[in-house]
């Protein structure tokens, strides 16, 4: 279990912050690449937020493991 907490909370935080870019780049907030599909698409925003969501929750059950 021990070694388990920090594969779950590193997994985690890819998941936050990429949830994070796809939300920004939704929003037209980021734009790069320039061309990508999905700048100014509000489907990224919801998608990008179960991410973000979906990685919180692995960081919540990380710190709930005993070691």
């Amino acid at each position: 279990m021990r070694t388990l907490r920090p594969i779950l909370v590193w997994v985690g935080m890819a998941l936050f912050v990429a949830g994070a870019f796809f939300m920004l780049q939704g929003l037209g907030i980021i734009s790069w690449p320039a061309d990508s599909f999905m700048v100014g698409d509000q489907v990224w925003v919801m998608n990008g937020a179960l991410l973000g969501v979906g990685g919180l929750v692995l960081i919540l059950i990380a710190r709930r493991i005993r070691g």
